[in-house]
């Protein structure tokens, strides 16, 4: 059997509900010790944190990366599975794959109904992740996340629903594999890039959503707040109001990175329209536009590039992958 080592951090899979009906942490995660994963896996167990997903912090998510690091230089394991909380899992498993160079699977998986309530999902979802990370053909696949029979990269996931089982879905792209009773499916393989391994956590990015009638103060606070770059969920294809422009300008002014992406969750914003405030405008003052990420993602991707000293050509191109 494989060697599987699995690293908990808390979140509804590992909370139950009260008397009250409300979800609250447990004294003893209900996914320790689960005598049926033995006979997939020779499990070995780690609990990292006990946190919420909210208080997942790019400290947390870079005590993990060094974590996983050191692990599996001093052990020959065959796959890693990470239990999270469902709000920041698609930033944590974004995170980890923009940093790990492993070849080996690291799947996310968690839960949307804690484990004591109707139609607990969090057993099923921790089985067929381990079950994932056993999978020959989920090596050197980047991170990925296992959710309601379904696998999806870290890259293009994103939780899409409040509460239903079936929210971690990759809009535009699909799942890329597949989970059933007997069997693991991948239907078509994800692009990869090679890992930028430096983070600096003293790396300030700001995000925001574009709306009309957007203030250029609110822009402006980024820069007067000694934000290292900021992330805007700009409208549509990529354009923002007029009354925003004074603040971009004053961030360019100050050599602050922004990185725009669209507010909208299907498309890739581009710089087509050529009026005032229009992306054709924005590419030409020199802002950064994402090749398809949310705002969160890109975010952690504008982190990551600071910490690694990208900068100008280095960073336009980083963000086109």
């Amino acid at each position: 059997m494989k060697n599987i080592l699995v690293m908990h951090t808390g979140g509804t899979i590992s909370m139950s509900e009260n008397a009250h009906g409300v979800v609250t942490t447990n004294d003893t995660n209900p996914m320790t010790n689960i005598e049926m994963i033995r006979n997939i896996a020779n499990i070995t167990e780690k609990h990292l944190f006990q946190v919420p997903s909210p208080h997942m912090t790019l400290k947390h998510m870079n005590i993990l990366r060094k974590t996983i690091i050191n692990e599996i230089y001093e052990e020959n394991y065959d796959g890693i599975v990470i239990t999270h909380g469902t709000d920041t899992l698609e930033e944590t498993a974004y995170f980890l794959d923009l940093t790990l160079n492993v070849s080996i699977p690291v799947i996310l998986t968690g839960a949307m109904r804690s484990s004591n309530e109707i139609g607990a999902d969090g057993l099923y979802n921790y089985i067929s992740a381990i079950r994932t990370a056993c999978h020959d053909d989920a090596r050197n696949k980047g991170v990925l996340v296992v959710f309601n029979d379904e696998i999806h990269t870290a890259m293009n996931v994103t939780k899409t629903h409040t509460s239903n089982t079936s929210t971690f879905q990759s809009p535009n792209y699909g799942p890329l594999g597949i989970i059933t009773k007997k069997d693991i499916f991948f239907h078509h393989l994800p692009l990869t890039y090679p890992p930028l391994v430096k983070v600096n956590e003293n790396v300030k990015v700001g995000l925001i959503k574009a709306h009309s009638d957007l203030d250029a103060d609110l822009i402006k606070f980024f820069a007067d707040n000694h934000y290292d770059g900021l992330v805007i969920e700009a409208l549509g294809q990529g354009n923002l109001p007029p009354s925003a422009l004074h603040g971009i300008q004053y961030l360019i002014d100050k050599n602050i990175p922004i990185v725009i992406v669209s507010r909208c969750f299907n498309g890739i914003a581009s710089g087509n329209y050529q009026y005032e405030g229009g992306g054709f405008e924005l590419l030409n003052m020199g802002l950064i536009f994402s090749n398809g990420l949310n705002g969160q993602k890109a975010r952690l991707k504008l982190i990551v590039a600071i910490s690694n000293g990208l900068a100008d050509t280095s960073l336009q191109n980083y963000f086109k992958k």
